[in-house]
């Protein structure tokens, strides 16, 4: 179970990563969300992997999931949808602006 999450958190950094680097808005967008699924991923999964066990410790309970990861992913799902949406605005706002979502490193560059 800890290897195939591994691996999901190592592919969609990897893809995060490639998108952010194209030279468009929308894929850059999308790098980003990928980024941040690609964190709350490995956060979540740093309170231990346990499947049915309870997030508080009680009576007769010997193993139990640690609930702190849970709240920080909560509280980072909620933050990076916020972040999406004014980066899509702004992103929106480029595009009427300027026709066209080439992002333009050089200023002289050709599409």
């Amino acid at each position: 179970m800890e290897a195939l999450v591994a691996s999901a958190i190592g592919v969609m950094t990897a893809a995060g990563v490639y998108l952010i680097l194209r030279l468009r808005v929308f894929p850059v967008v999308l790098g980003m969300t990928m980024l941040t699924y690609a964190v709350n991923v490995f956060l979540f999964a740093s309170g231990r992997l346990a499947v049915n066990m309870p997030p508080v410790l009680r009576e007769g309970v010997d193993t139990y999931t640690d609930p702190i990861p849970q709240a920080l992913v909560l509280t980072a799902i909620v933050i990076s949808f916020g972040m999406t949406s004014v980066v899509v605005m702004l992103a929106l706002g480029a595009f009427v602006e300027a026709g066209d979502d080439y992002i333009d490193l050089d200023g002289e560059a050709e599409k």
